[in-house]
Order: structure tokens, then C-alpha cells, then sequence
């Protein structure tokens, strides 16, 4: 941060357990990222994933301020486009805000995916607009 912004006095680095940082700080961002590692790394662990999506997004919505930004990341292979977009309204349904998709996210032209195997698309986010 120092070498691209030196004088961003306003960045504050953080490593903790997310869960344990959004439940116990009760600060409002105006701009949350999460790209957590891959939740789901077989079929067994998909409901366990799912789940875990959409506790992490719900405690995100929660600590965003309004008219904040949330992107929020997927690399499970086991959790498709359509079930992480539902897994992830939700957690906006649960949090009782109006929230509208900005953009839908997909990996990049340098992670093409094989024809015959369509879990090969496997990154996918959504950007949220949070009022």
C-alpha cells in the first residue's frame, strides 16, 4: 500500500478469522471484498460450502455502510453460477436491504474452459450495490 499510495493514511491492513472480525467489529465499511478460499473442494462439502456463503455475505451486508460496495468471490468448483447468485440473495434477503447486482463476475480469457468439463468454470463474483 505504502510504495503505490504512500500518503493513504486512511488504509488499514487486517488479518483475523473474517467471521470473528465482522460478528465482534461494528464498523461500517463502504467497500468490502471477499475472496475467500474454495468452501466446497468435493460434492460432500457442498451444502457445508453453501451454507458458509451465505453466513460470510449476510455478516458483510450487515457491515456495510449504505450505499456501500460489496464484491464477493466463488472459487468452488461444486458451487455453480446459479447456485452461488442464489446463495448469495439469500443472505440479501435475509439482511432485509435493497441490494441490486452491479455485475456479474467470471474468470478470465486465461482460465478457459474445457467443453467436457464444464466444473472448469469455477470463478465466478457478483459486485452489489447495498443501500
Amino acid at each position: 500500500m505504502q510504495l503505490n499510495f504512500p500518503n493513504a493514511a486512511n488504509h488499514k491492513a487486517v488479518a483475523s478469522d473474517v467471521f470473528v472480525f465482522l460478528k465482534e467489529n461494528h464498523q461500517e465499511y463502504d467497500v468490502i471484498v471477499l475472496d475467500p478460499p474454495a468452501f466446497a473442494k468435493n460434492i460432500k462439502s457442498k451444502h457445508t460450502a453453501t451454507q458458509a456463503y451465505k453466513r460470510l455475505n449476510s455478516a458483510a451486508i450487515k457491515a456495510l455502510a449504505p450505499n456501500g460496495i460489496l464484491f464477493t468471490f466463488s472459487c468452488s468448483q461444486v458451487i455453480d453460477d446459479l447456485l452461488f447468485y442464489n446463495t448469495i440473495a439469500a443472505a440479501a434477503i435475509e439482511s432485509g436491504r435493497n441490494i441490486r447486482v452491479l455485475h456479474k463476475l467470471e474468470q478470465g480469457p486465461d482460465h478457459p474452459t474445457n467443453i467436457y468439463h464444464p466444473e472448469g468454470h469455477y470463478l465466478k463474483g457478483l459486485v452489489l450495490f447495498v443501500e
